[in-house]
């Protein structure tokens, strides 16, 4: 009996502990409705071109929904989601690093770099993806937007 009292007592735990998990990332995520990249497709974008989901083709990853282009791409984002979601829950990056804040992205401005994807702001020409690649040291700027990514979770 105390087995079973265990047991169970260790489920609900995990499952709430994954629920609150949930409700952070859905707080930190840029996201409209709980979808992300504006329903552009993760996968598309580590093919060289980022192309538009479908609303029929989605999976949601810890509360955060992704459409795809095609079943391949999304059966490629199930086995290392991780891989493929944007670094700082999708806002920009040369944003975060230079200023600490989260702003809006163009989902067609990216960057791929050690195998993560970058996204940035581009409206009103202002183009912060060319800021980030005009930058003397990128590798400064990715330092201090995950500083201020961590700092600024909540």
């Amino acid at each position: 009996m105390k087995i079973c009292f265990t047991l169970l007592f260790c489920t609900i735990c995990l499952v709430a502990v994954g629920q609150q998990e949930n409700a952070t990332r859905k707080r930190n995520f840029n996201n409209e409705n709980f979808i992300a990249l504006r329903e552009f497709d993760p996968v598309s974008y580590f093919k060289g071109k980022p192309a538009k989901g479908s609303e029929k083709i989605e999976w949601d990853y810890k509360g955060i929904t992704y459409y795809f282009s095609s079943e391949a791409n999304r059966e490629e984002f199930k086995k290392s989601p991780a891989k493929y979601e944007p670094m700082y829950g999708g806002w920009c990056a040369f944003t975060l690093a230079t200023k600490g804040e989260r702003v809006r992205v163009d989902p067609t401005a990216f960057k791929i770099t050690d195998g993560k994807l970058y996204l940035f702001y581009n409206f009103s020409g202002d183009n912060r993806l060319r800021k980030w690649n005009e930058n003397s040291d990128p590798k400064k700027l990715k330092v201090q937007a995950d500083k201020n990514w961590i700092r600024t979770m909540h």
